[in-house]
């Protein structure tokens, strides 16, 4: 298990998480189905291969409590981002996303759309 550290490319600023990275298909399998809670600095970020709607697109079966998500682009240009609700069928950014943050519902309020994060290995 490894995690990365995000932070806001123009002011240096680390995004207030601990930051899971969920790189495998074990891990995108397996995500926040069946907890029952998320600690609230705690967050998987799902990298994919490509930018894409489609393989970028949540479903919260499963998922018992709402979740904030934010989706970056391969640059880490934040392109949306929306509270989640549990046992919802589908959620998917307005545009192209290579990455997606799930986190605690308090991290909408830290992130913008149009903002640029940056994705540092610890």
């Amino acid at each position: 298990m490894s995690f990365v550290r995000l932070r806001y490319q123009y002011n240096d600023t680390v995004v207030p998480l601990s930051v899971r990275l969920c790189d495998t298909f074990l891990c995108r399998l397996r995500g926040l189905t069946f907890r029952r809670q998320l600690a609230p600095d705690e967050g998987l970020l799902f990298v994919e291969s490509a930018e894409s709607k489609v393989s970028t697109a949540i479903h919260m079966f499963f998922v018992f409590f709402p979740i904030g998500v934010v989706w970056l682009a391969a640059d880490g240009t934040v392109v949306d981002k929306v509270l989640a609700k549990p046992f919802r069928p589908y959620y998917a950014p307005q545009s192209p996303a290579q990455y997606f943050l799930e986190g605690p519902v308090s991290i909408l309020d830290h992130i913008q759309v149009g903002e640029r994060l940056v994705i540092e290995s610890l």
